[in-house]
């Protein structure tokens, strides 16, 4: 939005996390929840303040998983004194007049209304309100960490920067609205996301609980163990990535990509369990990344950290908020 970046469209800093994560809420809880905040305009809306609120927990904390896994635990959540959706809104869409809009949270509460609960258990309203906060987790840190390390790469890389935007001004001349299509056209744009996916795995690891008894290369796994997945060491590992912590795009071109072992490069999994979102998640991200590139170029400034120092906790994180400066392109805005 305008406003996101200034009057005159230029910032001597600017924190794309603030952003992003603006940008992330309010598709979250438009596409998920029926509710239209803009957030970056409206900071002190219910929806957004409680979800800072649930924000604020690590997402690995085992006192914060006990209550999302585990639904009997959720009682918890009152005495946080913590309420995601207002009442109003529950009791409209369970009104007998059919809320039309299909969303994430509609889908649940259609699934405890169904009278076919035979064949399934019905959300309770606190059950689904632990689902939600799943479902805001996943969506909602991840989205905004990535788009700030990939505007930190395009920062501290201009000739990637310069090249990706003359990608998307040849497929979307005049800042023409990217489409579903357009967006399919764009290759190096493909090949910059997943570089930086492999660089920032936002999940570090990955862990699946081992389905039945079996032996891998002579070691024994018993059924029932926790089996965890080290993508960031994977992602890093200079066995699989000659010169790992280069920030180089072409590794994931048409040429280079068959060659990459689908179970070395997880930064949504892999099989039948791997994210639910990604193809949701990668979406989302390039049409951002699209129109703000249309607009603005990044570059760094004094308070850039390089190289960046992560912190290692739940979810990846920068161990400073990230700091670029953003410049107008030509001194107008489509899309804002």
């Amino acid at each position: 939005r305008r406003e996101a970046f200034g009057a005159d469209f230029y910032f001597p800093h600017l924190s794309p996390l603030s952003v992003f994560g603006a940008y992330s809420m309010d598709v979250i809880t438009s596409t998920s929840f029926g509710v239209n905040i803009d957030s970056l305009n409206n900071p002190q809306d219910p929806f957004v303040e409680n979800t800072k609120k649930l924000l604020r927990f690590d997402f690995l904390d085992p006192f914060f998983l006990s209550i999302t896994i585990f639904p009997f635990l959720t009682p918890i959540l009152e005495v946080l004194n913590i309420s995601v959706f207002q009442e109003k809104l529950q009791d409209k869409r369970k009104s007998p007049q059919r809320y039309t809009k299909v969303d994430f949270l509609q889908l649940m509460i259609d699934s405890q209304n169904s009278k076919d609960t035979e064949s399934h258990k019905a959300l309770s309203d606190l059950e689904l309100v632990a689902q939600s906060i799943i479902f805001i987790f996943a969506g909602y840190e991840t989205t905004s960490s990535v788009l700030s390390f990939i505007m930190y790469e395009l920062a501290t890389h201009p000739d990637v920067q310069q090249k990706l935007q003359e990608e998307i001004d040849a497929v979307l001349p005049n800042k023409a609205p990217p489409t579903y299509d357009t967006m399919l056209q764009m290759e190096y744009l493909d090949m910059v996301v997943n570089e930086t996916l492999r660089l920032f795995p936002i999940a570090m690891r990955l862990e699946r609980v081992c389905k039945k008894d079996v032996e891998i290369n002579g070691i024994f796994i018993p059924k029932g163990v926790v089996v965890m997945i080290p993508s960031y060491a994977l992602h890093h590992d200079p066995k699989y990535w000659p010169e790992p912590e280069k920030f180089l795009p072409e590794r994931f071109s048409k040429k280079n990509k068959g060659n990459i072992d689908p179970y070395i490069y997880t930064p949504f999994g892999n099989g039948p369990r791997n994210c639910i979102g990604m193809r949701f998640a990668l979406m989302n991200m390039k049409l951002a990344l699209i129109r703000v590139l249309q607009n603005f170029s990044f570059k760094p400034c004094k308070e850039t950290q390089i190289p960046l120092k992560l912190r290692i906790g739940g979810l990846l994180q920068t161990e400073k908020p990230i700091v670029l400066k953003i410049e107008s392109r030509d001194g107008t805005v489509s899309g804002a």
